[in-house]
């Protein structure tokens, strides 16, 4: 019997990543041979870390997890996630508000690209809340982010927004 290697993409800014990101990067690396982290590189959209840094933040969260490979794109995701030979998009959901945007963009993805599925991870209950965005509204403004993050993005984080080492 031949089987097929599964390749599978999780796409995102990942501006910081968060511990959320890391809960659905590990349930998703089970999932799937080969998981491919792809970061949206967007010129219109004003980031905090380059992409390059953001892939080197990435890089050194994900070493234990084998299977993991970090790679960035532009352009439709499902063209990248047909390049990469993937058969599925992993997306997470936090919230009600998230299926329903989430959900628009699987099916014009299958419209596209009828071969590639779209997986939905729920968020651990303990991430569900937390997002990049608010992740660094509550650092610039002094608060604790600890255990949101990891340690190395939360001192990425500090440093960048507040000068500290």
């Amino acid at each position: 019997m031949i089987s097929k290697r599964v390749v599978a993409v999780y796409p995102g800014s990942f501006d910081p990543i968060t511990n959320g990101h890391l809960d659905v990067i590990a349930r998703a690396a089970r999932l799937a041979d080969h998981l491919i982290i792809g970061i949206l590189r967007n010129d219109e959209k004003t980031s905090l870390f380059s992409v390059a840094e953001r892939i080197e933040m990435l890089k050194e969260v994900v070493t234990h997890l084998p299977n993991v490979e970090v790679s960035s794109f532009d352009g439709l995701l499902v063209e990248f996630a047909a390049a990469q030979g993937a058969s599925f998009i992993i997306r997470g959901i936090r919230a009600v508000s998230d299926y329903e945007y989430e959900l628009q963009m699987a099916l014009m993805n299958r419209r596209l690209r009828p071969e590639i599925e779209t997986v939905f991870l729920m968020a651990g209950e303990a991430y569900s809340f937390i997002s990049s965005k608010l992740v660094k509204e509550v650092i610039a403004y002094g608060g604790n982010i600890s255990g949101l993050v990891p340690a190395s993005v939360e001192s990425k984080l500090r440093k960048r927004l507040h000068g500290e080492n």
